[in-house]
């Protein structure tokens, strides 16, 4: 990313907890749907990465769901790697490790995390512009193992439609404060996806009306 963006103060809502960690109750409300889903499609070992980990609260479910995969969190901002360090601190799973610091938008990383069996993001491609959601997507099919699986989960206009007034008012309020960002449609990131060599695995509806956009790299 050239810089931090401005979004509007609904765009990622956090507040202080206990033990120095954040709590974001978006994620809370998301975070049994994301771990039933990825742990149904994600291999059965090796490394897993989720991109812009936020909080810290996705990861350490993850980590205690899917104890056969070793987790790394990442993300960009300090504040919240540090609220994810203390959520790995308090969680003492071996398969889980400190966050690093990590902008996905940026091209060259994959070279760093070659050889992943899944990588997870959640709630950032409405956040970021096209042209750095598809430089995310392509780093991080370069990062894949053969086999490994991409997931992608967050509201999507599906084709160009955005189907609910909540998503709407959401996706102009983004539109207002940076018109580089905003909800991507569902059929250009399949695109992206397709163009970096990735199999189309699913789209699968979640709840309070995300998605989730599954890939998997040819064996």
């Amino acid at each position: 990313m050239a810089g931090p963006r401005e979004l509007p103060e609904t765009a990622s809502v956090a507040h202080s907890a206990d033990g120095g960690r954040l709590f974001a109750p978006s994620a809370a409300r998301n975070t049994d749907a994301i771990v039933t889903l990825a742990a149904e499609v994600a291999p059965s070992g090796g490394q897993a990465l989720e991109i812009a980990s936020g909080t810290g609260q996705h990861i350490v479910a993850l980590a205690k769901a899917l104890p056969h995969l070793h987790w790394q969190p990442s993300e960009v901002d300090p504040e919240r790697r540090a609220s994810i360090d203390n959520y790995v601190a308090h969680a003492q799973l071996e398969n889980l490790a400190t966050a690093v610091e990590l902008d996905a938008t940026n091209p060259g990383w994959s070279a760093t995390y070659c050889g992943q069996s899944f990588i997870l993001l959640v709630n950032l491609l409405h956040l970021i512009s096209d042209r750095e959601a598809r430089t995310l997507i392509s780093e991080a099919a370069a990062a894949l193992a053969p086999g490994g699986v991409l997931m992608i989960y967050g509201p999507f206009m599906r084709d160009t439609d955005l189907t609910s007034e909540g998503d709407a008012a959401f996706h102009a309020s983004l539109k207002e404060k940076d018109p580089e960002i905003g909800y991507k449609s569902d059929f250009d990131v399949l695109d992206w996806g397709q163009s970096q060599w990735l199999d189309y695995l699913d789209m699968v509806e979640m709840p309070a009306n995300n998605l989730a956009i599954l890939f998997q790299k040819a064996a």
